[in-house]
């Protein structure tokens, strides 16, 4: 059996010329809050208040960022402001002493555990080592 699969299914309709109907939507919404504004406001307030208002609706109709709808950036900014945030990580500066070990040389600023048998404990600790260090330059060494 052979079916015909749908094409271009992301691309909306064009119902009102050439306009789809969510940014018909938009436009018409802010058209029509201005409308309101500017009749129940004197005439400068109106003014000063309908242009934002314009402006708002024309960028939810037509401007994209990334290629992506401006509701989803205003959607996002909405949700960003009244979420709860919890910041969890806070970088502490240690200061690693040298030690001497038991012939007198200075051992390694490092201290490099022997590999475990997990290789994801190995790959956290990695990760928690000091910045700069290459973790498998170190495992190399650890081996030899």
């Amino acid at each position: 059996m052979k079916f015909q699969v749908p094409q271009f299914i992301e691309v909306e309709d064009k119902i009102f010329g050439p306009l789809t109907l969510k940014q018909f939507i938009y436009l018409a919404g802010a058209a029509g809050f201005s409308f309101i504004i500017y009749k129940i406001a004197p005439f400068f307030i109106g003014v000063v208040l309908v242009v934002p208002i314009l402006l708002f609706g024309v960028a939810l109709a037509f401007y994209k960022i990334n290629n992506k709808p401006f509701i989803f950036v205003v959607e996002a900014a909405v949700k960003y402001f009244f979420s709860a945030k919890l910041y969890i990580w806070r970088k502490e500066n240690r200061q690693i002493t040298p030690t001497t070990g038991a012939e007198g040389e200075k051992e390694s600023m490092l201290y490099l555990p022997k590999l475990s048998n997990s290789k994801l404990r190995d790959l956290t600790w990695s990760l928690d080592i000091k910045e700069g260090v290459n973790p498998g330059t170190a495992e190399m060494k650890n081996r030899v």
